[in-house]
């Protein structure tokens, strides 16, 4: 039988001509309207299998499969608040009426927000992911159109020179600079430091570690501690017998309060987000030598391609080429001059 029922709702359960078994809920308990949404799942079946037709999805069932499939995204929820943004754009259109103008369109509303061009970009960018999974991996659309990403001005990395963080230190209340002391010394991001628990934490081998679901990579993050680290960790003991960081003896969940703009300003270090200690971590290292590969495993960076923006703080080992071309004179001007016969 095709349809049954289950408590208050109607499931279907009927075989495609290819053999494939399709069982779901009609989510109704109108027997009429169940009826009415398995003849069409049947006939969608029939025509995708014989006559080999797409089926014909819409939007909403694109936003359902890749919620369902990347729910383990470290920015599952900020994808879930971009497509809350773009419901009223895209809610019920068939995949194949996307076009370029509706993005367009999307693109100038997201622009009237006041957003960056970076933040435009973000939204987009997971319009354009959602298409292309669409189109190259469950085959609901032949050729999805062209989603053209605004620019974005090349922005600086900041980092704290030392006299700057010594500054930064000073001025910050103790809590937060005994956090902006470890983010310093480890590099990690403000989310695992302010979520980090006593059992993440191996004093005796100077290690502490990042697990899976907690890193943006979703990839573990071994933490190697140095004497700097350790002595702040040292000062945490017996404050919380689970969080490391506490204020108050209460977990802290933000960084960038107003006390941290507060002293931000009065350090003369004015704009810093707490994220740029990241940044800082990493310049240091480079800065003192440390080689790109054993940065990336440092800091838990996904790829190469992201501790490459450091690589320039690092470019002492340049030098000598540039030497050898000094040690055969760089001054043409001069080189000619000597070359031209005497008047005598």
């Amino acid at each position: 039988m095709s349809l049954r029922k289950r408590g208050p709702v109607w499931w279907i359960d009927f075989v495609t001509p290819s053999g494939e078994r399709v069982r779901r809920s009609a989510e109704t308990g109108n027997r009429s309207l169940a009826q009415e949404l398995h003849d069409r799942l049947k006939a969608e079946a029939w025509r995708r299998d014989k006559l080999q037709e797409r089926p014909r999805c819409t939007w909403n069932d694109a936003v359902v499969r890749w919620l369902k499939e990347t729910s383990h995204k470290a920015t599952h929820e900020h994808d879930k608040a971009k497509l809350r943004w773009l419901d009223p754009y895209l809610n019920g259109k068939p995949l194949d009426t996307i076009n370029r103008a509706m993005i367009d369109s999307i693109t100038q509303a997201k622009q009237a927000t006041g957003a960056a061009n970076a933040t435009v970009n973000r939204t987009l960018a997971l319009v354009r992911a959602i298409l292309r999974r669409c189109e190259r991996e469950w085959e609901w659309l032949e050729r999805g159109p062209a989603v053209r990403l605004l620019k974005e001005p090349t922005k600086r990395v900041r980092y704290l020179s030392r006299p700057e963080a010594e500054r930064l230190l000073a001025e910050l209340p103790p809590h937060l600079a005994d956090m902006a002391r470890f983010a310093l010394a480890t590099g990690l991001r403000a989310s695992n430091i302010t979520g980090m628990q006593w059992d993440q934490v191996d004093l005796e081998r100077r290690m502490a570690h990042v697990h899976p679901d907690q890193a943006k990579a979703r990839r573990a993050i071994p933490v190697p501690l140095n004497g700097e680290a350790v002595a702040v960790l040292q000062k945490q003991l017996g404050k919380h017998k689970e969080v490391v960081f506490t204020y108050r003896g209460e977990p802290i969940t933000a960084t960038t309060t107003k006390a941290w703009y507060a002293a931000v300003k009065r350090a003369g270090v004015y704009p810093l987000r707490f994220h740029d200690l990241r940044h800082t971590f990493a310049s240091w290292h480079v800065q003192q030598g440390t080689p790109l590969s054993v940065l990336q495993e440092l800091g838990g960076w996904q790829s190469p391609a992201m501790v490459q923006r450091y690589a320039h703080l690092g470019a002492e080992h340049l030098a000598p080429w540039n030497d050898r071309l000094a040690a055969h004179g760089t001054n043409v001007a001069q080189r000619q001059k000597d070359q031209r016969p005497s008047a005598s």
